[in-house]
This record gives structure tokens, C-alpha cells and sequence, in this order.
């Protein structure tokens, strides 16, 4: 977990640098949906990791003027970490310096297949 925690600080790091390096909108992978298979104890750790930064980050945010948006799937998270998403997306979607995009949960094999799923049979 110690890794987890340093990269966590490396991202806010790099939040703060972002807008200085005329970046307005940064994509990270906070959560890779491939990381359920890792070790029970240590999935845990992350998602109580996600949900401690993002109630912590929610303050930093608007300081900074970063607004922070989730991509993923959510219905799989702990309902704390949903919470915690939901907190941080309503209490920074005014901000406009940088646009957080923490894809939680993702996989974008899941989000091509859900779109042509979603698209009907027009594609054969």
C-alpha cells in the first residue's frame, strides 16, 4: 500500500503542476477494473485509499480550481466510495482551471462493447 499512497501523492503533485503546463484536462486511472483480481486485502486498501483522497481532495480542488469527474463503472465500488464520488463531483463541477477525469472501475474494452451494444444490431 505504500506504493499506492505514494503515487496518490505524485498525482496531487502533478493536479497542482497541471494548469501551469496549459494542460486543461488530465486522465488518470485510479482504479483499473482489471485490479479486482489483485489480493482481496489490497483491494480494500485501494478503495479505502480512493475514498479517503477524494473526501480529502475535495477542498484542494476548489482552491485550485480543479474539477474532478469519474468514469468507470460505479455500481461495483463500495457504497462509501460512491459517496465519496459523488461529494467530489457535485462540490467542484464550478471549477474551471483543470478538469480531473479518475477513471475508477474502467475498462474501455467494456465502455466499446457497451456503446455497440447500445447502437442495435446496425453493426454486423
Amino acid at each position: 500500500m505504500a506504493g499506492h499512497r505514494a503515487g496518490a501523492e505524485a498525482l496531487r503533485r502533478t493536479v497542482e503542476a497541471a494548469p501551469q503546463y496549459g494542460i486543461g484536462t488530465l486522465t488518470v486511472y485510479a482504479f483499473s477494473s482489471d485490479n479486482w483480481s489483485r489480493p482481496r486485502e489490497e483491494v480494500q486498501g485501494l478503495m479505502l485509499l480512493l475514498q479517503t483522497h477524494l473526501a480529502r481532495s475535495v477542498e484542494l480542488s476548489k482552491e485550485h480550481g480543479v474539477r474532478i469527474t469519474v468514469i468507470g463503472r460505479r455500481d461495483r465500488v463500495p457504497d462509501a466510495v460512491r459517496q465519496a464520488i459523488e461529494q467530489a463531483e457535485a462540490e467542484t463541477e464550478a471549477q474551471s482551471n483543470l478538469h480531473l477525469r479518475l477513471a475508477i472501475d474502467y475498462s474501455s474494452r467494456d465502455m466499446l462493447l457497451a456503446a455497440i451494444q447500445g447502437a442495435g444490431s446496425g453493426l454486423s
